[in-house]
């Protein structure tokens, strides 16, 4: 990822609360938040909520774990 983040225009950051149907992937949401930073991505984040948890509140919490680790100062 170090190597091709600055080609990049889009990350599909996905979350499984709940867990995943068919499968649920461990990300490290804090070292590609950390590596986002280091190259100051610029470009766009989009959500994919894959988990069984109710999607109500999976949403906001997977919004909050998004910024908790992507957001910084522009």
């Amino acid at each position: 990822m170090d190597m091709m983040i600055h080609k990049l225009i889009l990350v599909q950051a996905i979350t499984y609360f709940g867990g995943g149907k068919w499968y649920t992937l461990d990300i490290d949401y804090p070292k590609v938040g950390a590596l986002m930073r280091k190259h100051d991505f610029r470009g766009y984040v989009s959500l994919e909520f894959e988990g069984q948890a109710d999607p109500l509140e999976a949403i906001q919490k997977s919004l909050a774990l998004l910024r908790e680790n992507f957001w910084y100062d522009m």
